[in-house]
């Protein structure tokens, strides 16, 4: 059906095109018997259209093909993509045609004709890349103008404003940890999940990739995803936009939390560095497992199994039930033994926990 239509889109073509130049071009040679304007343009009309059906044959597909690709395109983009395009498009129109109106006025042909033709394509091409890389940042204002004009009208609506920046937006490493899924669960977690669609994008990615180990992560951070989405009593949501102009995920994260005034929820470290340095909130789930842990202060008695020998000569190392490492000075002769120690000093950040001890014999010996 495409098909044929571009055949007859091409077709009509041909024949106007003919008609418009077919005659000019008999008057030129003198051809007597087409001096009739309605036989020169009769004429014209079915060379043109002959002339344009047969080169149908060579771009037909080409077009279509095209056309398909484009249908595509639009039909995967976002509304928002295309609504907000469309009006930078028009609004760059609007002016080159106003900045197009002195031009038309000089004699030379090449200004009055090539220049109006050079700012519209200019402008209209600066215009749709405003419009489409600025979509998020207009969206933005417009939805929190919007709330504020109906409150300001005596309607009672939910603050925008307010509601975004209850969003909690996973990174892919909380997900692919997990224990997300139980903070969720213990309600301790207030505001909406959101879920971008650049990070289930590299999930998936993740859950497809030929190495074992990150197809298995990719997998288990799907099923945490599933179980949030259709098991835990808390609003989930996926946020479909995109900044095609921004390559790194986390560079992606830290803009959408920007803009929406939401909070990052991860446990990369680098990450939570990233999003102080922008002043983004961010909520590192190892800082509020290490915030549970047990507290252990300097000068208590603990007993220990020494596990391994440390980096330094001489250190064994030991861990807690909830994987704290206690690094035992003068411990590597212990290692399999369990001994009694005494905790010297607590070393705690976004990181992890690390405990340094010493051999309680060797403690009061000195």
């Amino acid at each position: 059906m495409l098909k044929r239509a571009v055949q007859i889109a091409f077709w009509i073509i041909g024949g106007i095109l003919g008609i418009v130049f077919i005659p000019m071009l008999t008057d030129k040679l003198e051809i007597g018997f087409l001096a009739n304007p309605y036989i020169s343009g009769t004429v014209g009309a079915i060379v043109g259209a002959a002339v344009f059906y047969a080169l149908t044959f060579w771009a037909v597909d080409h077009i279509v093909g095209l056309i398909k690709y484009v249908e595509e395109r639009l039909v995967k983009a976002p509304v928002t993509d295309i609504l907000f395009g469309s009006l930078g498009l028009i609004f760059g129109l609007i002016v080159a045609y106003f900045l197009s109106i002195p031009m038309r006025n000089f004699s030379l042909e090449i200004i009055s004709t090539v220049v109006p033709l050079f700012i519209t394509v200019l402008c209209g091409y600066l215009g749709f890349q405003v419009g489409f890389k600025k979509r998020h940042e207009l969206a933005s204002i417009l939805t929190v103008q919007r709330s504020a004009k109906k409150k300001g009208a005596g309607g009672e609506t939910e603050d925008v404003e307010a509601a975004q920046s209850s969003w909690k937006i996973l990174d892919t490493s909380v997900i692919i940890d997990g224990r997300i899924a139980d903070i969720c669960q213990t309600g301790f977690l207030e505001g909406t999940i959101v879920i971008p669609q650049f990070v289930l994008g590299e999930l998936q990615h993740i859950a497809d990739s030929s190495d074992s180990l990150k197809r298995t992560r990719g997998r288990r951070g799907l099923d945490i995803l599933n179980r949030i989405q259709k098991e835990l009593p808390i609003k989930v949501e996926v946020y479909e936009g995109d900044f095609e102009d921004i390559h790194e995920v986390d560079s992606k994260l830290v803009k959408l939390a920007k803009l929406t005034n939401g909070v990052v929820v991860t446990n990369d470290f680098n990450l939570n560095k990233v999003c102080e340095l922008q002043r983004v909130s961010v909520l590192n789930i190892n800082d509020l497992a290490n915030a549970i842990k047990p507290v252990v202060l300097p000068g208590e008695e603990m007993k220990v199994l020494v596990v391994k020998d440390g980096k330094e000569q001489k250190q064994g190392v030991a861990y807690l039930d909830d994987g704290t490492m206690i690094v035992v000075e003068d411990g590597r002769e212990y290692i399999g033994k369990e001994i009694d120690v005494l905790v010297t000093s607590v070393l705690q950040t976004s990181a992890g926990r690390m405990i340094f001890a010493k051999f309680k014999a060797l403690e009061k010996a000195l």
